[in-house]
Protein backbone atom coordinates (compact mmCIF):
# COMPACT_ATOMS: atom_id res chain seq x y z
CA UNK A 1 0.00 0.00 0.00
CA UNK A 2 1.51 3.48 -0.90
CA UNK A 3 1.85 5.85 1.77
CA UNK A 4 2.11 9.44 0.05
CA UNK A 5 0.85 11.19 -2.13
CA UNK A 6 2.94 13.66 -4.45
CA UNK A 7 0.82 16.70 -6.47
CA UNK A 8 1.77 20.23 -8.43
CA UNK A 9 0.41 23.42 -7.10
CA UNK A 10 0.64 26.59 -9.22
CA UNK A 11 -0.29 29.81 -7.93
CA UNK A 12 -0.22 34.05 -10.09
CA UNK A 13 -0.42 36.99 -8.02
CA UNK A 14 -0.42 40.11 -9.89
CA UNK A 15 0.44 44.24 -9.61
CA UNK A 16 0.19 46.86 -11.93
CA UNK A 17 4.13 47.92 -12.74
CA UNK A 18 5.68 50.88 -11.09
CA UNK A 19 8.72 51.07 -13.05
CA UNK A 20 9.99 51.43 -16.15
CA UNK A 21 13.14 50.48 -17.51
CA UNK A 22 14.96 51.55 -20.58
CA UNK A 23 17.77 50.01 -22.45
CA UNK A 24 19.32 53.13 -24.41
CA UNK A 25 22.42 53.02 -26.59
CA UNK A 26 24.85 55.73 -27.70
CA UNK A 27 26.96 54.94 -30.88
CA UNK A 28 29.33 56.97 -32.70
CA UNK A 29 31.95 56.63 -35.60
CA UNK A 30 35.24 57.94 -36.31
CA UNK A 31 38.15 57.14 -38.54
CA UNK A 32 40.19 56.56 -35.59
CA UNK A 33 39.77 54.36 -32.45
CA UNK A 34 40.36 57.44 -30.15
CA UNK A 35 38.24 60.07 -32.03
CA UNK A 36 35.04 57.26 -31.62
CA UNK A 37 35.56 56.90 -28.10
CA UNK A 38 35.78 61.14 -27.21
CA UNK A 39 32.96 61.36 -29.52
CA UNK A 40 30.47 58.57 -27.67
CA UNK A 41 32.27 59.74 -24.15
CA UNK A 42 30.59 63.14 -25.07
CA UNK A 43 27.05 61.94 -25.78
CA UNK A 44 27.21 59.54 -23.38
CA UNK A 45 28.11 62.77 -20.83
CA UNK A 46 24.97 64.55 -22.21
CA UNK A 47 22.54 61.93 -22.09
CA UNK A 48 23.09 61.02 -18.65
CA UNK A 49 22.94 64.47 -17.94
CA UNK A 50 19.52 64.98 -19.63
CA UNK A 51 18.70 61.88 -17.43
CA UNK A 52 19.76 63.50 -14.58
CA UNK A 53 17.70 67.32 -15.45
CA UNK A 54 14.54 64.69 -15.94
CA UNK A 55 14.71 63.05 -12.61
CA UNK A 56 16.18 60.00 -13.06
CA UNK A 57 18.59 59.57 -10.03
CA UNK A 58 22.43 58.32 -9.75
CA UNK A 59 21.37 54.69 -8.47
CA UNK A 60 18.95 54.29 -11.23
CA UNK A 61 21.43 54.90 -14.14
CA UNK A 62 23.75 52.17 -14.94
CA UNK A 63 26.48 51.75 -17.59
CA UNK A 64 25.80 48.04 -18.71
CA UNK A 65 28.28 47.71 -21.58
CA UNK A 66 30.85 49.65 -24.36
CA UNK A 67 33.15 48.70 -26.87
CA UNK A 68 34.89 49.76 -29.90
CA UNK A 69 34.28 47.86 -33.36
CA UNK A 70 35.93 48.47 -36.76
CA UNK A 71 33.89 49.26 -40.28
CA UNK A 72 34.60 47.75 -42.92
CA UNK A 73 34.15 49.08 -46.33
CA UNK A 74 31.46 46.99 -48.68
CA UNK A 75 33.40 44.70 -50.23
CA UNK A 76 34.89 43.69 -46.66
CA UNK A 77 38.27 44.15 -47.04
CA UNK A 78 39.51 47.07 -45.37
CA UNK A 79 38.74 48.99 -42.08
CA UNK A 80 37.37 52.67 -43.49
CA UNK A 81 36.74 53.94 -39.29
CA UNK A 82 35.60 52.23 -36.16
CA UNK A 83 32.62 52.87 -34.22
CA UNK A 84 32.21 52.95 -30.48
CA UNK A 85 29.27 52.23 -28.48
CA UNK A 86 27.97 52.43 -24.69
CA UNK A 87 24.76 50.45 -23.34
CA UNK A 88 22.49 52.19 -20.40
CA UNK A 89 20.30 51.11 -18.28
CA UNK A 90 18.22 53.27 -16.56
CA UNK A 91 15.21 52.54 -14.16
CA UNK A 92 12.36 55.48 -14.14
CA UNK A 93 10.09 55.70 -11.38
CA UNK A 94 7.52 58.39 -13.02
CA UNK A 95 6.28 56.38 -15.63
CA UNK A 96 4.16 59.12 -17.30
CA UNK A 97 7.88 61.19 -17.65
CA UNK A 98 9.15 58.47 -20.01
CA UNK A 99 8.19 59.70 -23.15
CA UNK A 100 10.03 63.26 -22.36
CA UNK A 101 12.65 61.22 -20.72
CA UNK A 102 13.05 59.32 -24.22
CA UNK A 103 12.99 62.76 -26.42
CA UNK A 104 15.51 64.80 -24.03
CA UNK A 105 18.31 61.74 -24.23
CA UNK A 106 17.26 61.97 -28.25
CA UNK A 107 17.98 65.63 -27.70
CA UNK A 108 21.43 65.27 -26.02
CA UNK A 109 22.77 62.47 -27.97
CA UNK A 110 21.50 63.48 -31.48
CA UNK A 111 21.50 60.71 -33.73
CA UNK A 112 23.95 58.49 -32.11
CA UNK A 113 20.98 57.43 -29.66
CA UNK A 114 19.32 54.70 -29.81
CA UNK A 115 16.41 52.66 -27.58
CA UNK A 116 16.80 49.03 -27.63
CA UNK A 117 13.96 48.36 -25.53
CA UNK A 118 11.29 49.50 -22.61
CA UNK A 119 10.01 47.45 -20.10
CA UNK A 120 7.81 47.24 -17.36
CA UNK A 121 8.58 45.74 -13.86
CA UNK A 122 7.21 45.81 -9.76
CA UNK A 123 9.97 47.32 -8.29
CA UNK A 124 9.58 45.12 -5.13
CA UNK A 125 8.96 41.42 -6.82
CA UNK A 126 9.19 39.91 -3.11
CA UNK A 127 5.20 40.25 -1.96
CA UNK A 128 4.36 39.12 -5.13
CA UNK A 129 6.54 35.80 -4.84
CA UNK A 130 5.38 35.41 -1.19
CA UNK A 131 1.55 35.44 -2.51
CA UNK A 132 2.53 33.21 -5.18
CA UNK A 133 4.43 30.63 -3.16
CA UNK A 134 0.77 30.79 -0.98
CA UNK A 135 -1.55 30.30 -3.71
CA UNK A 136 0.54 27.07 -5.16
CA UNK A 137 0.93 25.57 -1.99
CA UNK A 138 -3.37 26.04 -1.67
CA UNK A 139 -3.67 24.68 -5.28
CA UNK A 140 -1.47 21.33 -4.04
CA UNK A 141 -3.15 20.87 -1.09
CA UNK A 142 -6.55 21.04 -2.51
CA UNK A 143 -5.29 18.65 -5.42
CA UNK A 144 -4.14 16.25 -2.07
CA UNK A 145 -7.14 16.20 -0.73
CA UNK A 146 -9.36 15.16 -3.27
CA UNK A 147 -6.74 12.28 -4.18
CA UNK A 148 -6.56 11.18 -0.56
CA UNK A 149 -10.54 11.16 -0.30
CA UNK A 150 -10.57 9.36 -4.12
CA UNK A 151 -8.13 6.83 -1.83
CA UNK A 152 -9.78 6.42 0.88
CA UNK A 153 -7.28 7.79 3.10
CA UNK A 154 -6.71 10.61 5.68
CA UNK A 155 -4.69 13.30 4.37
CA UNK A 156 -0.82 13.61 6.61
CA UNK A 157 1.37 16.36 6.30
CA UNK A 158 3.68 17.57 3.92
CA UNK A 159 6.41 16.38 4.18
CA UNK A 160 8.30 17.27 0.78
CA UNK A 161 8.57 20.72 -0.95
CA UNK A 162 10.25 21.33 -4.18
CA UNK A 163 9.66 24.89 -5.74
CA UNK A 164 9.90 24.64 -9.19
CA UNK A 165 8.52 21.55 -10.02
CA UNK A 166 10.68 20.36 -12.95
CA UNK A 167 12.46 23.89 -13.18
CA UNK A 168 14.31 26.12 -10.96
CA UNK A 169 11.85 28.51 -8.90
CA UNK A 170 8.83 31.14 -9.46
CA UNK A 171 9.15 32.08 -13.03
CA UNK A 172 7.75 35.41 -13.59
CA UNK A 173 5.58 36.36 -16.44
CA UNK A 174 5.03 40.24 -17.20
CA UNK A 175 2.03 41.44 -19.56
CA UNK A 176 2.13 44.83 -20.71
CA UNK A 177 2.24 47.30 -23.57
CA UNK A 178 3.62 50.23 -25.05
CA UNK A 179 2.70 52.39 -27.29
CA UNK A 180 4.03 55.40 -29.28
CA UNK A 181 2.30 58.48 -29.97
CA UNK A 182 3.56 59.31 -34.02
CA UNK A 183 3.27 63.50 -32.38
CA UNK A 184 4.99 64.13 -29.77
CA UNK A 185 5.25 61.61 -26.37
CA UNK A 186 5.33 58.22 -25.96
CA UNK A 187 2.87 57.37 -23.83
CA UNK A 188 3.14 53.25 -21.66
CA UNK A 189 0.31 51.28 -20.76
CA UNK A 190 0.94 49.93 -17.52
CA UNK A 191 -0.55 46.63 -18.25
CA UNK A 192 -0.04 44.07 -15.18
CA UNK A 193 2.82 42.38 -14.10
CA UNK A 194 2.23 38.57 -13.11
CA UNK A 195 4.40 36.34 -11.06
CA UNK A 196 3.59 32.36 -11.21
CA UNK A 197 5.87 30.01 -8.93
CA UNK A 198 5.04 26.01 -9.19
CA UNK A 199 5.89 23.76 -6.26
CA UNK A 200 5.62 19.69 -5.96
CA UNK A 201 4.74 18.75 -2.42
CA UNK A 202 4.69 15.71 -1.28
CA UNK A 203 2.25 14.67 1.42
CA UNK A 204 1.94 11.56 3.71
CA UNK A 205 -1.51 9.21 3.69
CA UNK A 206 -2.84 8.23 7.33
Amino acid sequence: MFDHVEVTGTGSASAVPDVVVLDARVSCDAPDVAGALAKASERVSAALAAASEAGVAAADRQSTGMGVNSRWDHEGRGVIGYSAYQSLRLLVRDRDGVGDLISALARAAGDSFGLDGVRLEVAEKAPLVEQARAAAFADAVRTATQYAQLAGRPLGQAVKVIEGGSGPGPAPKMRAMAAMDSVGGMPVEAGEHTVTVTVTVRFGLG
